[in-house]
């Protein structure tokens, strides 16, 4: 069923709620936008008017995927490849968003940050090796900082970061503690950062999703009914996440709707064990 066109605050909401026109004239960045949440948020923000750059690091099928979708319905997206982790990999990205921007004839700069690129080594803490904890720092934690510190004059004045986060930094979970820590370290640069960039008129704000399911996370969530049954509990909406949650909170911040939320996270986890 199809919802009534509604005015409000200057934008037109239709289906699904999406704000169209709400980022028009926007240029957006999303890391690890090629599939699960990364790429539900890129495909919102082009829905909302913006010009979405999907970042992505080895998989080009998946991230042409995405474009493809985008601009199915409308939308505006380019892709943009770099590894992150690796020394260089900041600059390297900015210099592939540079070059698609000015294949399309768009204005250099950018409203929109999103850090949503993240790994996760698997296992206990006990099996978690010096390498395994230097990829997640490297990739969770310095290459947001990185692209914030290498794109300051990429960022125009009244635009957004938004980082996302994760519940987990709440749980104290030996399953997921190095990832746990990176995040951890993440909220704190989101709070600092918004300090920072204040007087610019850019807000930083951190999304913290909970059990999201993700072509990743699908495998171990559907692996027993027992499983399932325990994850839809621990929220107190009973069901699990699904990455437009997520994409639908960061629309809201990057929108002028949340113009004046900054040094904010913001819990989308549905309620996760209340």
């Amino acid at each position: 069923m199809e919802l009534p066109i509604l005015f409000d605050s200057g934008a037109i909401y239709g289906k699904a709620g999406a704000a169209v026109g709400a980022l028009d004239g926007k240029t957006a960045l999303v890391t690890g936008a090629s599939r699960g949440i990364g790429q539900a948020i890129a495909k919102r923000l082009a829905a909302d008017g913006a010009l979405v750059a999907v970042h992505y690091g080895s998989n080009d099928a998946a991230a042409r995927r995405t474009v493809e979708d985008v601009k199915a319905k409308g939308g505006k997206a380019f892709p943009v490849r770099a590894e992150l982790g690796v020394a260089g990999d900041a600059e390297r990205l900015w210099v592939g968003f540079d070059a698609g921007l000015r294949e399309l004839g768009a204005e250099p700069g950018v409203d929109i940050l999103v850090n949503n690129a993240g790994v996760a080594p698997a296992g206990d803490f006990t099996a978690t090796t010096a390498a395994d904890l230097d990829r997640a720092f490297a990739v969770n934690v310095k290459a947001p900082f990185r692209l914030v510190q290498t794109g300051l004059t990429r960022l125009r004045d009244g635009g957004t970061v938004v980082n996302i986060s994760s519940s987990a930094t709440r749980v104290a979970s030996p399953m997921t503690m190095a990832y746990s820590m990176t995040k951890g370290a993440l909220d704190v640069f989101t709070r600092t950062l918004a300090a920072a960039l204040g007087e610019r008129g850019i807000t930083v704000n951190s999304v913290s999703p909970g059990f999201v399911e993700t072509d990743i996370n699908s495998a171990w969530l559907r692996g027993s009914e027992e499983t399932y049954a325990q994850v839809v509990n621990a929220a107190a909406l009973k069901r699990i996440g699904e990455p437009e949650d997520i994409a639908d909170a960061v629309a809201f911040l990057a929108s002028h709707d949340g113009r004046w939320i900054t040094g904010h996270d913001l819990d989308a986890t549905g309620g996760l064990r209340l």
